[in-house]
């Protein structure tokens, strides 16, 4: 025991003296696979700190007892709460208190950072004299909170930027990107980088020798927090920030640059009173409960299938544009991978597109072709046969589909399971004819594969759950989010963004200009305006899914959509509804400008989002989804709908059901039954208080 603690038990530290005099003070959180700091471990290390305060050890180290990494951060399900509550004030107060307990300590301390050090664990990292890494390539460290609607509450904002210099502190706190512990080394965030096994080691031996940092880096820490610094920097980061958020969507990087503008200068208590203000401001705000409410729906979805998958070897058909990227994307994430095409050029496209993506991903040049390996291309079709998961992705064409069904099925192992990227085709018309239902499904990937994070994993009547479950757990290993959806046309996300894209093509074609249409999406919070969504998907592509789904929601669909001219299929073709132009990063839309003083009409924006809530409101109704939640986290991560809304059935909740009913009907009114309302308006659940 040592001294001074007499008689003490700890629930969630490990208090030991090595022999060298340093005390290392591991954190264990009990009941708890992962170490996340609730406001019982900050009261517990306080405690600790204030009796090593009393009788200090010639250092002290803090480290992690769990392998599977350092802090993960607060408890996010406690900061919840307390919001509910109204007690966000103390919870931030006590994590500055303690912290600065740390701080304040009269021996030197460092922290030994292994795995994950996010949030808070970053933050009691920075309240220590040093930090050592370990060199693995699990280690990450960041201050995320940013996605999350706020900002580093517990002394991170007030102390990063004195450490590295205020450009590369904000840097980090205003995208929430993690660091390697060689990144972290090089701005001076870290220390020292050292192997696994020796990281405690060196940790201490850190707090009994100290080091000194380079003159660089002291120097950034001063001066560019001064008065000057501060006011030449501060517009700059704010109109970078106003280019990827806007003030009104997203408030938390102008309020953290404004926090920073006003105290960075001054001393520490100045600091963190600043700091704490404007995060207990943020916390109650609409934004940052919907991004914590999302940050839960990722871990949902994230749980859906476990770990248990089954599948090594994948095999794709159909090398176009989906197939190829879904095949390449899974042999980046570590699957054999063989891809089947009826000729040979449509392979070679998709393995040179492959490598394109290996060369933004894999940094390591050493490693890529170990990675490329995995991906072969496979003309004959032999991988069918070894194949635990086949992917189809031919055209979308229901007989074309059955007839390849039938000469795959009779080739695949007995546990195989045979799977569909259909985007629109109720899965009841496609497992008629198949002899092993129960292992056929859906895996309906989104474009570009490598950027969109969701998979909806299509059902229908005579599938297995189990087999659910290990699609689910390969989405998680492609680390993508799954989403069970019911088999009807559309599914989830195409149903429900159809009605929005189609609407957007009447309003075009009533002669309003794409600009401003574009313009009044991006102005609700969706990521790209719809006349630009059309257009990168393709015009020929929104005609398929328009006549699979036109009939089922009783819509009609205008002239640009129904009949698409040979080569003005848009971005593929460099021209659509716009003209697109080649640029170093790909294309972009020239789109141009509304005449001079154009009035966009006065309900634009309801004639967009109102037929995208009014289907969402019919698919929950139909069971497309198992509940709200699931709805809303499947249309984020498929459209991109504006996450600081939290999705349509939040938004519905949060702007009032009846008044968005009432606002649908007058539409219905003037432009017809297009806009009538569909069945659910009546569900309890849309008026329900925001969460």
């Amino acid at each position: 025991m040592l001294p001074g603690f007499d008689g003490l038990r700890f629930s969630h530290w490990q208090a030991t003296q090595r022999d060298d005099g340093v005390v290392v003070l591991a954190l264990d959180r009990q009941g708890a696979p992962v170490n996340a700091l609730s406001q019982d471990v900050l009261i517990e290390l306080g405690d600790i700190v204030e009796r090593l305060a009393i009788d200090p050890p010639k250092g002290v180290v803090f480290r992690s007892a769990k392998a599977s990494g350092f802090i993960a951060g607060a408890d996010l399900k406690e900061f919840q709460d307390f919001d509910r509550k109204g007690t966000v004030n103390d919870a931030i107060r006590r994590g500055q208190v303690v912290f600065q307990k740390v701080a304040e300590l009269p021996c030197p301390t460092a922290a030994a950072i292994h795995g994950f050090c996010m949030g808070g664990g970053t933050e009691l990292a920075l309240a220590c004299d040093y930090r050592v890494a370990s060199n693995d390539a699990s280690t990450r460290i960041g201050l995320p909170e940013v996605k999350l609607g706020i900002f580093p509450g517990w002394g991170g904002s007030a102390r990063l930027p004195r450490l590295v210099g205020a450009p590369a502190a904000m840097d980090m706190m205003l995208t929430g990107r993690t660091l390697s512990a060689s990144a972290a080394r090089g701005t001076g965030l870290v220390d020292k980088v050292v192997e696994p096994a020796l990281l405690e080691d060196a940790a201490a031996a850190l707090t009994l020798k100290g080091t000194q940092r380079p003159f660089k880096q002291r120097f950034l820490g001063w001066a560019t927090n001064t008065w000057p610094a501060r006011k030449v920097l501060a517009p700059q980061m704010a109109k970078q920030v106003a280019r990827k958020a806007k003030k009104d969507h997203y408030p938390a990087p102008y309020a953290l640059i404004g926090a920073w503008e006003r105290s960075g200068g001054s001393g520490i208590q100045a600091r963190l009173d600043a700091e704490r203000k404007a995060v207990v401001k943020l916390a109650g705000t609409p934004t940052a409960r919907n991004l914590i409410r999302i940050f839960f729906l990722t871990e949902r979805l994230k749980g859906l299938g476990g770990k248990d998958h089954g599948i090594r070897h994948v095999h794709v058909v159909g090398a176009g544009v989906m197939g190829g990227d879904i095949a390449a994307w899974s042999a980046y994430k570590g699957f054999e991978v063989t891809l089947q095409d009826r000729e040979q050029r449509f392979i070679d496209g998709a393995l040179a597109r492959a490598q394109e993506l290996f060369a933004r991903k894999v940094k390591d040049e050493a490693k890529r072709p170990a990675v490329a390996a995995r991906l072969k291309g496979d003309l004959a079709g032999q991988g069918v046969g070894e194949a635990d998961l086949v992917i189809e992705a031919i055209i979308e064409n229901p007989e074309a589909k059955r007839d390849l069904y039938h000469l795959l099925e009779p080739r695949l192992k007995d546990d195989a399971l045979l799977t569909t990227n259909t985007s629109s085709i109720p899965l009841d018309e496609l497992r008629e004819h198949i002899a092993r239902a129960p292992r056929f499904a859906g895996l309906h990937y989104f474009n570009p594969v490598a950027q969109m994070p969701l998979v909806e994993i299509v059902q229908h009547d005579r599938l297995d759950p189990a087999v659910v479950r290990r699609l689910a757990a390969f989405c998680k290993a492609l680390d993508k989010f799954p989403v069970p959806v019911a088999g009807t046309p559309g599914f989830l996300v195409n149903r429900v963004l159809f009605p929005y894209m189609l609407e957007a093509a009447t309003v075009h074609a009533e002669g309003v200009p794409g600009v401003v249409i574009d313009k009044a999406a991006v102005k609700f919070g969706m990521p790209m305006g719809p006349i630009e969504l059309i257009d990168t998907v393709g015009l020929d592509v929104a005609q398929g899914v328009g006549a699979e789904l036109s009939p089922f929601l009783g819509l009609q669909v205008p002239a640009a959509l129904a009949s698409v001219e040979p080569g003005k299929r848009g971005k593929k073709d460099g021209q659509g509804l716009y003209k697109w132009e080649r640029t170093d990063k790909g294309s972009k839309p020239v789109k141009p400008e509304a005449p001079a003083g154009y009035q966009a009409p006065s309900d634009l924006e309801d004639r967009l989002i109102l037929p995208l809530l009014n289907e969402a409101v019919a698919c929950l109704h139909d069971g497309v989804v198992a509940d709200a939640d699931l709805l809303d986290a499947g249309v984020i991560f498929g459209t991109g709908f504006a996450p600081f809304r939290g999705g349509p059935i939040q938004h519905i909740r949060a702007t009032g059901a009846d008044a968005l009913l009432e606002r649908l009907k007058a539409l219905q009114a003037r432009y017809g039954d297009r806009f009538v309302p569909r069945p659910g308006w009546d569900a309890s659940v849309l008026r329900q208080p925001p969460e």
